[in-house]
């Protein structure tokens, strides 16, 4: 009795704190009457933090409310599945004897959220069971987490009994069936679904869309894009995204002025994805306007947009700036620190990418193994060959990570860089994996550098087994063989580029004036300014050669530099 009164007065105490959500309720003498059924739903309604959740939950324990009436019982757990909390959700459920459809279905889309897809599918089969029909909310749960889960074959059978249950009209059903079908990579199916749909909403397009670009590609899916009747953020977002992943940032960069110019307003995915399209290219005064921007509209809570931010000013080469942002963040997960690893070793500031990793597991964050690759090549760029050696073997011994090519590649950047050709050599041979091109263009690069043309070739006839088109490769040893005077071997590279077909791709570079990117491409006839270009370059060359008293190159010794193929060819 003891005990159960000890509960009863805490509940108690906790419950007074709850007073101030009510300020309208008239002023009871007890508060055992104050906590009646209605008043119970008043205070679920308005609390706004679990800490009140569960003083409310509490007091209606003591006060008998739950479990035995349903409908409070049902509240408390929609307000627990509101806040995320899916034990405290599950073990409400199983105290409840009889769950209405309402809470199954809060639970179940708790489920989806918290990635327990195999708890929402048993939960949906629990509705089956009990012989109610479901209603479109459960079904678009169970399709949800059919997709997530990757089980065609349940989404198969859900979609079956939709028309049965007179679910078929509803747009949200047919959003969640494209969805699923999406997700298994069955577009036809899913276009099937979309076609059939009387009405069509934005999340209508968006999943189609967003369906085009992962199974069929950017060109269909711009297709599509075009012929929407309208066009939201997230239609938007989803063809910057698209674009950012195909490695067109400037065309990315445009569709998000032009959304901007009709009106919309960016969410924070549709920030990520131009702060990505801006870090790609240097996009500096952009990147600061979207900045500016982010700041107004206050995602502070957003670690995601600021994990970008600090990857923009990275790579824009304001790496204070990123920085900056880097120390002000009050929260800060595995990507954050391992973006400002991967910005300072990339701007040469190895030893400050070392401090950094070194307050990043002081702080209890676990190193991933991206965050190994920045730690590597901070490594590299620095010359630091002990430590890299040491990180590089703890990566298995203390945190149980496996090296990947990506480490491999890194390692041996560095000892290429050092000159230790021999070793990295070893370290190939020794790897678990077949290493790719890019390791062994890595040691090419370094055989050039010091030398080592009997290695050299080895690393490049790998890398044409590897890569036939790739260019770059045969410019190199060409370049080798010319400066060794071995121009029987770099006639017969050049012969294997021409009957092999490889042409040399047109360098381009972009510029950023005013907030615009202009985009420039080697020998370029189509652009619409190049009569006024090719005038100013022309009038530079020209300056250019009058300003030109003194040789680049030691004629005295031509071997010092290597020949450029592109003039022969």
């Amino acid at each position: 009795m003891s005990l159960q009164l000890n509960c009863s007065n805490r509940t108690e105490a906790n419950y007074n704190s709850a007073f101030p959500l009510l300020p309208s309720l008239p002023t009871l003498p007890s508060l055992e009457r104050l906590m009646t059924t209605i008043n119970c739903r008043l205070l679920l309604g308005k609390c706004a933090t679990l800490k009140e959740l569960q003083q409310i939950h509490g007091r209606a324990v003591v006060e008998g409310l739950h479990p035995h009436r349903q409908s409070i019982s049902c509240q408390i757990l929609n307000a627990y599945s509101r806040f995320g909390h899916a034990d405290d959700a599950r073990s409400l459920f199983r105290e409840i004897p009889i769950p209405d459809i309402v809470s199954t279905t809060s639970l179940m889309a708790l489920c989806v959220r918290s990635d327990d897809h195999l708890g929402a599918v048993s939960l949906f089969s629990g509705i089956l069971c009990s012989g109610g029909p479901p209603d479109g909310f459960a079904v678009v749960s169970a399709l949800s987490a059919s997709g997530r889960m990757g089980d065609f074959r349940i989404g198969r059978t859900v979609h079956a009994m939709v028309y049965r249950w007179g679910l078929g009209g509803e747009t949200v059903v047919g959003n969640a069936l494209m969805d699923m079908y999406c997700r298994n990579g069955s577009i036809e199916l899913a276009r099937k679904v979309f076609s059939e749909m009387v009405v069509r909403d934005s999340v209508t397009w968006s999943s189609m869309l967003h369906g085009y670009m992962k199974h069929i590609g950017l060109e269909s899916a711009c297709q599509l894009f075009d012929e929407m009747p309208m066009k939201d953020t997230g239609c938007w977002t989803v063809m910057i995204t698209g674009h950012v992943q195909a490695k067109r940032p400037v065309r990315a960069l445009q569709l998000f002025l032009q959304m901007k110019s009709e009106g919309h307003i960016p969410i924070p995915i549709t920030l990520l994805g131009v702060l990505s399209a801006c870090a790609d290219i240097g996009a500096l005064d952009l990147g600061r306007t979207v900045h500016t921007y982010i700041i107004k509209i206050n995602v502070d809570a957003d670690v995601t947009v600021y994990n970008a931010l600090v990857d923009m000013y990275s790579k824009s080469g304001n790496v204070g700036m990123a920085y900056q942002i880097f120390e002000e963040m009050m929260y800060k997960d595995v990507f954050t620190w391992t973006t400002m690893i991967s910005g300072l070793a990339a701007h040469g500031d190895g030893y400050g990418a070392m401090k950094v990793f070194s307050k990043m597991l002081n702080s209890g964050v676990l190193p991933n193994e991206v965050t190994f690759v920045g730690v590597l090549s901070a490594c590299s760029y620095s010359g630091m060959i002990h430590e890299g050696r040491k990180w590089f073997g703890r990566m298995k011994s203390i945190f149980s990570l496996s090296p990947q090519l990506e480490h491999y590649g890194c390692m041996v950047d560095l000892l290429g860089r050092a000159g230790l050709l021999t070793e990295a050599k070893s370290l190939i041979e020794k790897m678990d994996t077949e290493p790719d091109a890019i390791i062994w263009r890595s040691l090419l690069s370094a055989c050039l550098a010091h030398s080592d043309a009997q290695l050299a070739e080895i690393a490049g006839k790998e890398i044409i087994r590897k890569e036939p088109d790739d260019d770059g490769v045969y410019v190199l040893l060409w370049n080798m063989y010319a400066s060794s005077n071995r121009w029987e071997e770099a006639l017969e590279m050049r012969k294997k580029m021409w009957n092999r077909k490889v042409v040399k791709q047109r360098g381009r570079s972009w510029i950023e004036v005013d907030g615009f990117v202009h985009e420039f491409l080697v020998e370029d006839r189509t652009h619409h300014l190049r009569s006024e270009i090719y005038v100013l370059l022309e009038g530079m060359a020209k300056q250019l050669k009058m300003d030109s008293n003194i040789s680049i190159f030691d004629e005295s010794d031509p071997g010092d530099f290597f020949l450029d193929p592109e003039l022969f060819i």
